[in-house]
């Protein structure tokens, strides 16, 4: 059995392994609002044919849009946008009734570049 280092204890995680999932938030204005709509429902966990039905697209067109947030957000995997989506919900849904708006973050990081 390992002794693990008391520093490694109270190290954040994030630090420990490089990777911070919040740091794909500040390029969320890349996205196109359709984008952010897939986003949103990534942070749901539905898959692509389920996100298809939701949305009324092809689930190629899923799969497409995906690709592209995955890139645009400088993440790796789907499973790592779904974070940043749980992450921002708050922001990224409009539904002020919805529970998901504790800590908004700043509109300046959802202003789109793209019309």
């Amino acid at each position: 059995m390992t002794t693990r280092s008391d520093a490694a204890d109270t190290a954040c995680s994030y630090r420990r392994t490089g990777h911070d999932p919040e740091a794909g938030v500040w390029r969320l204005k890349t996205l196109t609002g359709r984008e952010r709509e897939v986003l949103l429902l990534l942070g749901t966990g539905l898959g692509n044919r389920e996100l298809s039905r939701e949305l009324g697209i092809a689930e190629r067109t899923v799969k497409a849009h995906t690709a592209n947030i995955v890139a645009k957000l400088g993440q790796q995997t789907r499973t790592q946008a779904a974070i940043v989506s749980a992450l921002v919900h708050g922001s990224l849904c409009t539904d002020l009734s919805c529970s998901g708006h504790r800590g908004k973050i700043p509109d300046c990081w959802l202003e789109s570049t793209v019309a």
